[in-house]
């Protein structure tokens, strides 16, 4: 069984897209449309842009998306899939790439999560750290016992757990977990702490933008970061991408949950490969790809 897979925030490069705006005339009108919807020339940044513009978070989350989705309809009958899953904001992905949200909707929900996101990070000094080679329990049972708000943030993979929240507990949790054996504590370069209780006032302001929006049954189950199992009820999938935002991803967990219920093979759809390499270290025999057109 085949399992489609869409990044989240950091798979940005410059020249993303280009090649599907030059390739087919049906892109060129999404990006075009999409330049209109967001009110500033997207399409240009994406194929032009510095690194610095991309990490623009008003500018990251969409053109991840716009990349994602655009590719996963240029791929036609190519894209044919028995599940999907996205890494925190490649959920939106996800849900529209299946039919769960119409392009505009989609966009303009992960513009809107992008902005209040961002909203939410200068409220607050916050930040995240990738913790490596450590069991999942060990750097739980730290975070909780830690003053201060920091919290497991995004399962990727056995031995890659991001941990998030104020700068100074997230500090004293690398501090810690250096001692307890971890083989890197690396703070990240992010504007704040991602999937912690400080993103509620951003869950909030979504929330209202998801309720104001139509969503539609997915083509095919979605396997959502917050209950890491196969979901197809409308108000279900509404629910848990609102408390997305303050919940942990659980890609490992996910990904280990498709492959439970059938998967084989799982292609990327949007750019980098990091999801790959992820899934390889959940499972080395599982095949792997990234989605193309020909």
């Amino acid at each position: 069984m085949k399992s489609y897979v869409f990044p989240g925030q950091g798979a940005q490069f410059t020249g993303m897209g280009k090649d599907l705006y030059d390739q087919f005339p049906e892109a060129k009108a999404l990006f075009e449309r999409a330049d209109e919807i967001l009110g500033f020339e997207i399409s240009k940044i994406m194929f032009e842009g510095t690194p610095e513009e991309l990490k623009e978070t008003k500018v990251t989350q969409p053109a991840i998306f716009l990349h994602s989705v655009i590719l996963a309809k240029m791929m036609g009958d190519d894209f044919a899939p028995d599940m999907v899953a996205g890494h925190s904001l490649g959920e939106l992905s996800a849900l529209t790439a299946v039919g769960t949200l119409s392009f505009e909707d989609g966009l303009r929900l992960v513009s809107k999560r992008a902005l209040a996101m961002q909203a939410a990070c200068e409220l607050q000094s916050s930040t995240m750290a990738a913790i490596l080679g450590l069991e999942d329990a060990i750097v739980e049972e730290v975070c909780k016992n830690i003053d201060g708000v920091v919290v497991a943030a995004n399962y990727n993979c056995p031995g890659q757990l991001v941990i998030s929240g104020e700068v100074p507990a997230v500090e004293k949790a690398c501090e810690i977990l250096k001692e307890k054996g971890a083989k890197r504590a690396l703070m990240l370069p992010v504007g704040g702490a991602f999937h912690s209780p400080l993103m509620e006032p951003a869950r909030e302001e979504l929330a209202a933008a998801i309720e104001a929006t139509e969503f539609n049954a997915p083509d095919c189950p979605v396997y959502q970061n917050v209950t890491t199992t196969a979901m197809k009820d409308v108000d279900d999938i509404k629910t848990n991408l609102i408390y997305q935002l303050t919940a942990p991803v659980k890609w490992t967990q996910s990904v280990q949950n498709m492959i439970a219920d059938g998967a084989t093979e799982f292609i990327e759809v949007g750019p980098g490969r990091a999801l790959q390499g992820m899934i390889k270290k959940v499972d080395r025999s599982l095949a792997t790809s990234s989605g193309s057109v020909v």
